[in-house]
């Protein structure tokens, strides 16, 4: 059931909509409720091709739902339409705003909206893409002060990680925030890079939803395949530097493992043809963040590796 949770007058009569799609299982009203949200940046899209594919097996198979799954695809449309992370006319940033106001911007009124909706469930996932400029692995985020209870549903979601530390997705003012100091256990996605798809990325976070449903009591269908997540305290987290200005161009891969000293890629001047910095990897591990916006500025980030 498709409905709306919020609706905020805009100028020349115009109407911001946020919508959400409701599907109830065999005894759903007797069952656990799960919340998947997306688009509060309005720059990252993978959460919409998961939305998607989210809705599709289910109405196709709705003997297997035992519960309730609550998708909010868009929560930041007017971003989405203009290409903005942040909330157009306004410039704040939806993830800065939570718990959100009623009497307050557009982005906080919608903001307090959405935490009011989804309180009382179970679960909620919400699904980050990374930025223009840094491409990241299938990965959850996790406060330190959460990670007790967190981690084990976490590791339920078929990443290729799980970083726990103080990251901004889950930091002061944020969905996740608000949602875990109302008793809602609130995991936070990062994947790929924004403003495009990876369809291999949302095929494997999507199976890693319907397996947590499944550990959750909300699907009844087992998931084959799931993966075991690194996790950041596993090892350290090491943050790789630019030192000068150019172009970046990589040799190493995403998702790889390089001994220390091995090379992630070199920046290059094209007016001299001189190679300006040879960047290696600082220690053994795995590239988990790499460069993919090429231009580069001293003290621009090129990779984090999880040292093993």
């Amino acid at each position: 059931m498709i409905e709306n949770i919020v609706t905020v007058k805009l100028n020349v009569d115009e109407e911001l909509t946020i919508k959400k799609n409701t599907l109830r299982g065999v005894n759903a009203e007797n069952g656990k409720r799960i919340a998947i949200v997306t688009g509060i940046h309005g720059d990252e899209l993978e959460g919409q091709y998961i939305c998607y594919q989210l809705v599709k097996k289910l109405t196709a198979n709705m003997t297997n739902l035992t519960g309730t799954v609550e998708i909010y695809p868009a929560v930041n449309p007017l971003g989405m339409e203009s290409v903005s992370r942040a909330v157009p006319m306004t410039g704040l940033d939806m993830n800065r705003v939570f718990p959100g106001s009623n009497i307050g911007s557009i982005a906080e009124n919608i903001a307090k909206k959405l935490v009011e909706d989804i309180a009382g469930a179970d679960m909620c996932v919400d699904i980050h893409a990374s930025n223009i400029f840094i491409r990241e692995i299938p990965q959850v985020r996790v406060r330190p002060e959460n990670s007790d209870y967190l981690l084990r549903y976490a590791k339920m979601l078929n990443t290729d990680m799980v970083w726990v530390h103080e990251s901004g997705a889950v930091g002061d003012g944020s969905l996740a925030e608000s949602l875990i100091a109302a008793d809602v256990p609130t995991l936070v996605v990062e994947m790929g890079v924004g403003q495009r798809i990876d369809l291999e990325y949302c095929d494997q976070l999507l199976h890693g939803i319907f397996n947590l449903m499944h550990n959750l009591g909300i699907w009844s269908e087992e998931e084959h395949g799931i993966s075991h997540p690194m996790v950041s305290t596993d090892g350290a987290v090491h943050v790789v530097h630019s030192s000068g200005s150019g172009i970046f161009i990589p040799t190493a891969e995403h998702n790889m493992w390089l001994a220390k000293g091995s090379v992630i890629g070199e920046i290059v001047t094209p007016i001299t043809g001189t190679v300006e910095q040879e960047i290696t990897a600082p220690v053994d591990g795995v590239i988990f963040s790499l460069r993919e916006y090429p231009i580069v500025y001293e003290g621009s980030v090129i990779a984090r590796m999880l040292s093993m």
